[in-house]
């Protein structure tokens, strides 16, 4: 595997491997666990050249939030990305990625961006949709894979694709769980002992929502409230329990088909994310 710092030495690299090469580009903010490692896994199928990046992304957190305390476990990444066959890692610094303050940014919609997560976390969206733009127009891939656990972020990237007549295919990875159903998340182990054996009660509580819905039932604000009072018992603060369209997010009607049940919520200090699809 070739380790790139720098914008010209990544493109340089690529250009060398010689025309007609298929590219698959996997994007991440490092701190790598199994769910990473199945997206890199799974783009060695669609491209014959497979190009990780490690990047923590200033402009998609907001103040207070754990942009310097992110895990960064750079030596530990490599070994893992090496291993799953990856041919490029692009690792670039802060001021090879943003060499001068960002003047120009990709907004999403309002309808996209200021729900769900959007609404709790302003302005991260448009932090995501600029370097993944400035990803894209670095790389040049043909395919660009991004896991499920973040939905709202896979649509997001979808309609800027497809809005920006982009020629590249977006690939949704199906989300890793451990024994227990936990997403697996870089924020896991920000968890305590205690509120690790607690996390797996979020995907449960979705769960039962997806087998309400799957069951018949289409009061889906009252599935809503159910959750959000269940997790709240037991000591979690819901940002949201949200029952949407799976193709744009937004409320679905009575009896809608596909489906999509998305939460939100903090487990002391950490905030975790889950969907289920119905």
């Amino acid at each position: 595997m070739q380790v790139h710092e720098t914008i010209a030495g990544l493109r340089a690299a690529l250009k060398s491997a010689g025309p007609g090469k298929r590219v698959a580009l996997v994007p991440t903010m490092g701190n790598l666990h199994d769910g990473h490692i199945a997206l890199m896994t799974q783009a060695r199928g669609h491209a014959d050249t497979v190009v990780a990046t490690i990047f923590v992304n200033r402009l998609q957190f907001r103040p207070g939030e754990d942009f310097d305390s992110y895990p960064r476990t750079f030596q530990a990444d490599c070994g893992k990305l090496e291993a799953a066959g990856v041919d490029h890692l692009f690792a670039p610094t802060e001021a090879e990625m943003y060499p001068r303050p960002q003047g120009y940014h990709v907004v999403p919609p309002a309808e996209q961006d200021g729900i769900l997560e959007g609404e709790f976390r302003p302005g991260h969206f448009r932090g995501v949709a600029t370097v993944v733009m400035k990803l894209f127009q670095i790389v040049g891939p043909d395919v660009a894979l991004f896991g499920k656990k973040d939905y709202q972020q896979l649509m997001v990237i979808r309609n800027m694709v497809a809005d920006l007549n982009l020629p590249i295919e977006i690939v949704g990875g199906e989300t890793v769980r451990a024994g227990d159903g936990l997403a697996l998340s870089s924020r896991n182990g920000y968890l305590s002992a205690e509120e690790r054996a607690e996390a797996p009660h979020l995907n449960r509580a979705i769960t039962k929502v997806v087998a309400a819905i799957r069951a018949g039932n289409a009061d889906f604000a009252g599935l809503e409230r159910d959750a959000v009072a269940e997790l709240t018992a037991a000591g979690w603060r819901p940002d949201y329990i949200a029952i949407r369209k799976k193709t744009d997010l937004q409320l679905p009607p009575a009896h809608e088909s596909g489906l999509v049940v998305l939460a939100a919520a903090r487990l002391g200090s950490t905030r975790l994310i889950d969907n289920l699809e119905v």
